[in-house]
């Protein structure tokens, strides 16, 4: 009689591996002359570093293509076009907000407007949502824009995620630039010809990081 290893008589029992889900996050904006767009770069790059599957929505024009021209506005990047419904989608939403006199432009609250079914059904409870933005000046707006717009979150019920002083180059006074505690930003400046400062895209890319991490932990 051969006595076989305890090892080798009993079938091993293989535990199931957990896989975790991989966080589905959009970025919603509006962007006339790009300073929104390329902000939200560098937080994608962030995003995607903390593990999140990142899409950019962007939000539907209101203004007809002769008043743009007249404004001077670029062409639109080539993104999915926001509707309603897409939201629903995600695990986590960040919103970019051009600012107008210090709220929101209007085309992101025409947006928000069209979410009203949404709020019926409940169907944004509980989803974190971060925002981001774009001012003139420095005075312009770089709170006021995301605090204002903390009604529309609130409406839906929907888990506001501030960036805080969560990285320590918001303390950095050698320089001006954009950003506050309710979200990275950058300054346009009057004209509009001011594109993100290098140190603003490394505030950018640590918002969606962090961001991304707390979405990360509140997805199942």
């Amino acid at each position: 009689f051969l006595c076989m290893p305890f090892c080798c008589t009993t079938s091993a029992v293989l535990e199931p591996s957990s896989t975790k889900k991989m966080p589905k996050v959009a970025i919603v904006y509006y962007s006339m002359y790009g300073h929104i767009r390329a902000l939200a770069e560098e937080i994608k790059k962030g995003l995607e570093s903390s593990g999140c599957d990142v899409t950019f929505l962007r939000v539907p024009e209101t203004l007809s293509d002769e008043i743009l021209g007249k404004m001077h506005a670029p062409p639109k990047a080539d993104d999915v076009e926001a509707t309603a419904d897409m939201l629903t989608e995600y695990d986590g939403i960040m919103f970019g907000l051009p600012t107008r006199f210090g709220m929101a432009a209007g085309q992101m609250k025409a947006f928000m407007d069209s979410t009203g079914g949404l709020w019926q059904k409940g169907a944004l409870v509980g989803k974190p949502a971060g925002v981001f933005f774009s001012t003139a000046t420095q005075n312009g707006g770089q709170e006021t824009t995301g605090f204002t717009f903390l009604t529309q979150l609130t409406h839906h019920g929907m888990i506001f995620v501030p960036l805080g002083y969560s990285t320590t180059d918001l303390f950095n006074n050698e320089e001006v630039h954009g950003g506050s505690p309710y979200g990275c930003g950058t300054l346009a400046g009057p004209d509009g010809s001011r594109m993100p400062s290098d140190l603003e895209k490394k505030i950018a890319t640590h918002h969606g990081s962090h961001f991304g991490g707390i979405v990360g932990k509140l997805t199942k």
